[in-house]
């Protein structure tokens, strides 16, 4: 069994979600000790309990220690199978956090998979719904993985009550390797600016300030962003919210940014917070942003040849992804050419 400690490195939710999926694909028994262990609330809370046990189901795993506050966890999978799955994280936990580990996994089933998902779509510390299905599942698409992704609800922080399916119709059950070492010129900029339970002119306003502040950053490209807003009468969300998310398609490649409402921030805040993050990862030159970074790395270990792209940071979250790969997947070569917080180069050899 092999040991992973979760307090490595970024030492929160994402060692657990990326070492338990890795571990359901390969078939390899994983203990993770320490889990969250500096944070203030450490052990598994309700959206990482969701993951232990999704997981769990679709990779019919033996599992102990999954309960709330739990900082062990064993996980024995025993092959992963397909079919319809309802998941509830009974918060506004995210969704899209959740879909990421589960979507690398439902990759290797033998049939076709549905994941239906309840919770928060568009919370802090995850990427937005629409970020995940405009950039994220964009570069799945381009190493060969096709996700159909449905929004019934957003859901918002606290109230949650969002919901997303996913439809994985003929999983790939392997990946192409990715080759993004040149960006190219950008093209355009398109984006979604959202406002649920709240006026119109919030999404307008995020939206407006968002165009303003790329143009003010000499960014001079077509930019589109759709409104998306519901009549009182109509409106099917539990709580209120906002957000914006916008990428740029450049000939090689896309990148993207987002940014969600709070209390107390303005709508014009978090049109420039989006547009700002786009436009530092833009400036770096490189191919995949700061979000993707990360997010990409398990596809690329998977991957049925050698892959190299360059990457506008080296997060903390992608560090610790890459190091704990090493310890999961057997004969792999993962090297990195940069600076923590700083562009990179991931190049990525898998074993053969």
């Amino acid at each position: 069994m092999i040991l992973i400690d979760g307090s490595f490195g970024e030492g929160g939710g994402q060692i657990l979600r990326y070492t338990l999926a890795l571990a359901a694909v390969l078939r390899k028994p994983v203990r993770i000790v320490n889990i969250r262990a500096r944070r203030e609330n450490p052990g598994l809370q309700r959206q990482h309990l969701t993951v232990v046990k999704a997981l769990a189901e679709i990779s019919k795993a033996r599992v102990r220690g999954a309960v709330l506050g739990s900082t062990e966890v064993e996980f024995e999978p025993q092959g992963i199978t397909g079919g319809s799955f309802f998941f509830d994280i009974g918060t506004a936990g995210s969704v899209t956090l959740v879909l990421q580990s589960l979507l690398l996994v439902a990759a290797f089933s033998e049939r076709r998979v549905e994941l239906r998902i309840r919770g928060g779509t568009d919370v802090p510390w995850s990427p937005t719904y629409d970020y995940f299905k405009n950039v994220f599942l964009y570069h799945l698409s381009k190493i060969g993985y096709n996700v159909e992704l449905e929004l019934v609800r957003r859901g918002h922080y606290p109230r949650g009550g969002g919901e997303v399916i996913a439809r994985i119709n003929d999983p790939p059950k392997g990946f192409k390797p990715l080759s993004l070492s040149e960006r190219g010129s950008i093209v355009s900029i398109r984006g979604i600016s959202h406002a649920v339970r709240l006026p119109r002119h919030v999404a307008e306003r995020q939206a407006r300030a968002a165009k303003e502040r790329l143009a003010a950053l000499g960014i001079n490209v077509p930019i589109e962003i759709e409104i998306e807003s519901y009549p009182p009468d109509r409106d099917p969300h539990i709580g209120q919210g906002s957000g914006i998310a916008i990428w740029a398609d450049s000939q090689n490649t896309r990148l993207g940014a987002d940014s969600i409402g709070a209390r107390d921030k303005r709508a014009e805040d978090v049109g420039i917070e989006a547009a700002s993050r786009l436009a530092s990862d833009l400036l770096t030159g490189a191919s995949l942003d700061t979000h993707m970074s990360d997010m990409i790395v398990p596809y690329l270990l998977l991957a049925r040849g050698p892959s190299e792209v360059t990457c506008a940071s080296l997060t903390l979250h992608a560090y610790t992804i890459i190091e704990i790969s090493k310890k999961l997947v057997s004969g792999v070569s993962i090297e990195y050419e940069g600076s923590m917080n700083k562009p990179f180069t991931l190049r990525v050899r898998p074993a053969t």
